[in-house]
């Protein structure tokens, strides 16, 4: 079922966008009865922003694939930290970005529908988040999306809410005709003309500058704090290292007293021991006086 799901939503998702609802809505009426009937009624009508886009994938698909595959080697470059291709790329990215969101607005335009230039913003963050995240790039190439896209972080966006059916991630819209050229004709996706282009660069560099002060300024006052800190930290290594010399001042002392005392209890334990000695002595002879005199008492036998 899912493969007929896609075809048709596939079919519906290239139409015009005021025919979305009424094809829609007959398709699934057509199908009554089925297991598609429910799913077909179901698929959302896309926004005006998603809706150019799907129909740049279907009638520019060379220009969005060149979109991807600058993606692609912008993350590939991300990864392996290649700072010199990454800044290229990222230049290259946002030259791409710009010029494919004008031939989007081209695309509508051909179609009969205006775009505002907030409309086109949605548009060219659309085309960004596929450049920056995979499942986004799978997305805008399904040709199904029903919303803008964005990619809000590392390994986050929002590419399974963007798209008709969860099973779009990884189908490929069909491609029909280019639509026909504006008089200018296809933008250049090297080179972006830009009108604006000396003013955006100036804004740029006085946004770079301020960005630079304001690091500079928490830099400096990050630097000031670890300074303290350190300084801080110096004056109590001092004072502990006094207070160790004061106790090993102390110990030393200590321990020449602890000698002292070792010798004198050496001496009183020679002491003791002389005097037990004369104590065993002074016994004996006690011992012996008892013995005699005892012996001087007893009576005589005539």
């Amino acid at each position: 079922m899912s493969d007929d799901l896609l075809d048709i939503a596939d079919e519906l998702y290239g139409l015009p966008l005021a025919d979305f609802t009424p094809a829609r809505d007959a398709r699934a009426k057509e199908l009554k009865g089925t297991d598609l009937a429910a799913p077909v009624k179901a698929l959302k009508k896309p926004t005006l922003s998603a809706w150019v886009v799907n129909m740049l994938v279907r009638h520019e698909t060379e220009q969005v694939d060149q979109v991807l595959a600058v993606g692609a080697a912008l993350r590939d470059a991300a990864e392996s930290l290649d700072g010199k291709e990454l800044r290229e790329l990222t230049r290259q990215r946002r030259q791409l970005t710009a010029a494919v969101t004008t031939r989007a607005r081209g695309v509508a335009g051909s179609l009969g529908t205006k775009v505002t230039q907030s409309v086109a913003d949605q548009v060219e963050a659309t085309l960004t988040a596929a450049m920056l995240d995979p499942d986004c790039a799978k997305a805008l190439r399904s040709g199904l999306l029903v919303t803008h896209l964005s990619a809000t972080g590392v390994g986050e966006s929002a590419a399974g809410a963007a798209v008709a059916l969860p099973e779009a991630l990884g189908f490929a819209a069909t491609s029909a005709p280019p639509v026909a050229e504006t008089p200018t004709g296809r933008p250049d996706l090297k080179v972006v003309p830009d009108p604006d282009a000396d003013a955006k660069k100036l804004a740029a560099a006085e946004a770079a500058l301020e960005a630079a002060a304001t690091a500079e300024e928490s830099a400096r006052a990050a630097y000031d704090e670890a300074e303290q800190a350190v300084t801080a930290l110096e004056a109590r290594s001092l004072q502990i290292q006094g207070e160790i010399e004061e106790l090993q001042r102390q110990i030393a002392e200590r321990e020449g007293s602890a000698e002292e005392v070792e010798e004198e209890l050496d001496e009183a334990e020679d002491a003791r021991t002389e005097a037990r000695t004369a104590l065993r002595k002074a016994e004996l002879t006690r011992e012996q006086a008892e013995a005699a005199l005892e012996r001087l008492r007893r009576p005589r036998r005539g």
